[in-house]
């Protein structure tokens, strides 16, 4: 057995429970849901006064469906993880790597060898997998193929402290595949990202494990069929068989993988410590090879057990804080992504409905006033008219006032037709001292020239009177509404600094507090 991998099968079996204390950020992580419900009730969306059909109704109505059924998905989530859950319990106290990888990307071939050196080692080996929610436990090593082969999530128990999981690939043709990878990404600790040295670090596959490692998981690449095929003569024949890649040509690839990775770990946000940097492996060779120390040196595994050794620390951080981070990852996934990704936007739509409609409440004012005055006052001369002979001013200022309030209300409904608008209060008109009907001379009817001109200013000014109160109320409805929004865009962008600060809480608990 060689000195790395030595090491490192003694350091799995000393990875007993952590001693980190979850309970202060578990229990802070709930107090942020209990008051990020608490902080939307007392805030809510004022919607009375507003027409159900008015585009700034719908908008609400339809946040507050959106709110429903994010409540709904986030609880059908947190259920859906309860596999994940029991598996992660399953193996407690066990470190568990996620072995991911395209298909063909020699996930079965690693796993089972590395199975192998254990128990030569005699180390405790067991198979299992997963059929309808239960783990079976298995006898028979993984299935190694040209093709995909793994149509279920299956794993390994090496020795007593270490949990291999090999998975459906990502990028699979099968859904089912792909979906049942993701269920139980949470129960990793930690990644070996497998990429075959014939492509290797196709960095694109990276896209699918951004969620894993913006949840803190360190990343180790490991490039795969590290092995060139060459002639030999054997019995005088010429024969192809597969030798190691040279170590430059080991170097040059790792390093290639090393730096496109920690581009595309940029580009996602994703902490470049949390990368390892890549080695490069042929189970193949050191199988045919006949795994003595040498072989296994020079198919690159004393490197590779060397960088496990190293992924065990921040692994074992992980796994020591994991009941907190899967709450963490609920909270960041089903809570806030939804309200930063939906909530926001509508709220950002709705708030633009409000502003455009206040803005337009000036002009909307103006050509109520017009609308209502064009219609009052073509009848005026035929109300005087009829009034002349009696010079009954006080007749036709009641005729005119109800034929005024009846086309201001009128208007008011058409122009402001998103708003619910109660009758308004009647206003009297009102005229100067002295203001009638005028007789030139007894055998001339009376003159209402001046009448007319003091009543059409009395009518404008009414009409100005009872638009500022419309105009007023509309403000003071839109302005509320206008402030009930800001505040929850404010307690959405609050609550995800808060969350971005429990996270960092969380992570910043020391390697050192992780099982020894």
């Amino acid at each position: 057995m060689s000195h790395e991998e030595q090491r490192f099968i003694e350091s799995i079996g000393r990875t007993g429970q952590g001693e980190a204390d979850l309970q202060p950020v578990l229990s802070a992580l709930r107090d942020w849901l209990v008051a990020l419900a608490q902080a939307f009730e007392a805030a809510p969306l004022p919607a009375s006064g507003l027409k159900s059909a008015s585009p700034m109704a719908r908008r609400m109505a339809a946040l507050h469906e959106e709110r429903i059924h994010q409540a709904r998905c986030r609880e059908e989530q947190w259920l859906a993880l309860a596999p994940a859950r029991a598996l992660a319990q399953r193996f407690e106290g066990k470190l568990m790597l996620l072995v991911f990888g395209k298909f063909n990307a020699g996930k079965s071939s690693l796993c089972n060898f590395l199975a192998q050196r254990f128990r030569e080692r005699q180390q405790a080996v067991q198979y299992f997998h997963l059929q309808d929610g239960a783990l079976v436990e298995s006898e028979d090593p993984f299935h190694e193929g040209a093709t995909e082969t793994t149509a279920r999530l299956q794993g390994v128990c090496l020795g007593d402290g270490l949990v291999l999981l090999d998975t459906p690939g990502l990028h699979s043709a099968t859904g089912e595949n792909a979906a049942l990878t993701q269920r139980f990404l949470d129960s990793a600790d930690a990644v070996l990202w497998l990429t075959s040295s014939t492509s290797p670090g196709q960095v694109q596959e990276l896209d699918e494990l951004a969620r894993e490692l913006r949840r803190g998981k360190p990343l180790l690449p490991v490039l795969t069929r590290s092995d060139v095929i060459d002639e030999d003569e054997v019995d005088g024949q010429i024969v192809k068989c597969l030798r190691n890649k040279s170590d430059a040509n080991r170097a040059d690839q790792e390093a290639d993988v090393r730096a496109r990775a920690a581009d595309k770990l940029q580009s996602l946000g994703v902490a470049l410590h949390q990368l390892k940097a890549p080695v490069s492996v042929s189970a193949y060779v050191a199988r045919t090879a006949g795994a003595d120390a040498e072989a296994m040196r020079g198919a690159g595994f004393e490197r590779l057990y060397a960088a496990l050794s190293d992924l065990l620390a921040p692994a074992l951080a992980y796994r020591d804080r994991k009941p907190a981070e899967v709450l963490l990852h609920h909270l960041q996934e089903a809570v806030l992504a939804p309200l930063q990704g939906q909530t926001l936007p509508a709220l950002r739509g709705l708030q633009q409905l409000v502003q455009s409609e206040l803005q337009a409440l000036p002009a909307s004012r103006a050509r109520i006033v017009q609308l209502a005055w064009r219609e009052v006052m073509p009848g005026l001369p035929a109300l005087l008219e009829q009034h002349a002979g009696t010079g009954d001013v006080a007749a036709v200022l009641a005729s005119l006032q109800a034929s005024l309030m009846h086309a201001f209300e009128r208007h008011a409904r058409a122009v402001l037709d998103s708003h619910v608008l109660s009758a308004p209060a009647p206003v009297a008109l009102v005229l100067p001292a002295g203001s009638g009907y005028e007789r030139i001379a007894d055998d001339l009817p009376p003159s209402y020239e001046k009448l007319y001109d003091a009543l059409g200013q009395s009518v404008l000014a009414t009409l100005e009177e009872l638009a500022d109160e419309v105009a007023g109320y509309c403000t003071a409805r839109l302005a509320a509404l206008s402030d009930a929004v800001s505040v929850q865009r404010a307690l959405i962008d609050e609550h995800g600094r808060r969350l971005a600060q429990l996270e960092d809480t969380l992570r910043c608990v020391p390697e050192g507090m992780a099982a020894r």
